[in-house]
């Protein structure tokens, strides 16, 4: 009985000159198949008419080759999918320009007049929350206490005084937490809102550009106002 052909080789084959990189997978798709059916028909044209090849092993050869041709499909396919959500999403951020949202950190900015969004995070529900502001220097300037908060974020807003009523002069301050609930410590951290000014993409990553603030990861948003 002759021979049948060998398996066919799935791995990448090397691209046409002047081909475009981005149709790697439906080149490689279209010569593995091609190479194979013209090995397939010239073994047929000249196999011994006494001892024809098996058919079932021929039909196992063409359902590799669909197979092959089908996953490189796929691949595409998939690819082609990625490439359309980052792109929606890269377009779904970029309505955040012009927005407040609220982030991890601690740095709260105050220009001396408007009242500055601050708010903490915590792992549990507490019956007492601390919330200290000091200057650049580490000097205490104002204290809030809360009593009840619930798990997850809460936000307040901070008005530019100190503890004695009187207006602070602009600049950086800095937020310390701590919280308990019937005397057991909870995991706190403190949040500060800025100003999405711009979108920056990378690949399939959106990055949120912050006033005053730097460069922030979209998961990294707690609350969008």
């Amino acid at each position: 009985m002759s021979s049948v052909l060998p398996a066919v080789n799935s791995s990448p084959s090397t691209l046409p000159r002047g081909a475009v990189p981005g149709d790697l997978a439906n080149t490689n798709a279209a010569d593995s198949q091609d190479r194979f059916l013209k090995l397939l028909v010239t073994q047929m044209r000249n196999q011994d008419p006494l001892n024809p090849m098996d058919n079932a092993q021929v039909t196992t050869q063409l359902a590799q080759i669909s197979t092959v041709n089908g996953i490189d499909k796929l691949n595409t396919s998939l690819n082609g999918m990625a490439d359309a959500m980052a792109a929606s999403s890269s377009l779904q951020n970029a309505s955040l320009i012009g927005r407040s949202v609220v982030i991890p950190g601690n740095l709260a900015r105050f220009d001396g007049t408007t009242p500055v969004q601050v708010g903490v995070e915590l792992a549990g529900a507490t019956d007492r929350v601390n919330v200290a502001i000091v200057d650049a220097s580490g000097n205490p300037v104002r204290q809030m206490t809360f009593g009840a908060l619930p798990q997850g974020t809460s936000t307040f807003d901070w008005d530019g005084r100190n503890d004695a009523g009187d207006r602070v002069a602009a600049g950086d301050y800095l937020l310390k937490v701590d919280a308990a609930d019937k005397g057991k410590v909870i995991s706190a951290a403190t949040l500060v809102s800025g100003r999405v000014d711009s979108i920056s993409v990378e690949g399939a990553n959106s990055r949120l550009n912050l006033r005053g603030l730097g460069t922030v990861e979209v998961a990294q948003v707690r609350r969008i106002d």
